[in-house]
């Protein structure tokens, strides 16, 4: 399936990918487009749209989409996906950076591999490696009761 999102991802906007392919759709294409053709691209090309105003995944409820995801796919019982989701969460909502230690160390290497890659698509696959550090670090954390 095809997953369309907005250009220049930092933090959801990467997070999320490595979620679909990590735990719910192997195959996954993830697309990046202007802004305002997301809506547009995923109705024509018969894809999910996220993170985007009127996306099918966005923000709602307090929740970024990276958790919105996790709440529709039933992942919610992984710990280490729901540890990894607060800082995800932390990263991402500008109000809420503090809510998790993590938080800003994310938020600094989002923004940060946005000036060392202009490729959205080489961003993406250089970034993932932190998201599964990230959930293999949440994992032991979890398993030593430490999260």
């Amino acid at each position: 399936m095809n997953w369309i999102t907005r250009a220049r991802p930092k933090t959801d906007r990467i997070a999320c990918p490595w979620l679909i392919r990590r735990f719910i759709d192997p195959d996954a294409t993830i697309t990046y487009v202007p802004k305002d053709d997301v809506l547009t691209y995923a109705r024509d090309h018969g894809g999910h749209s996220f993170d985007a105003p009127g996306a099918e995944f966005d923000h709602r409820d307090g929740k970024c989409t990276f958790e919105v995801l996790i709440d529709h796919y039933g992942l919610g019982d992984d710990p280490a996906l729901v540890r990894l989701a607060a800082i995800v969460h932390a990263a991402d909502i500008d109000s809420e950076l503090h809510s998790d230690p993590l938080g800003p160390g994310l938020l600094a290497i989002g923004l940060g591999g946005l000036d060392v890659e202009a490729d959205d698509h080489r961003l993406l696959e250089r970034a993932s490696f932190v998201y599964e550090a990230l959930y293999a670090w949440s994992a032991q954390q979890s398993a030593a009761g430490a999260a």
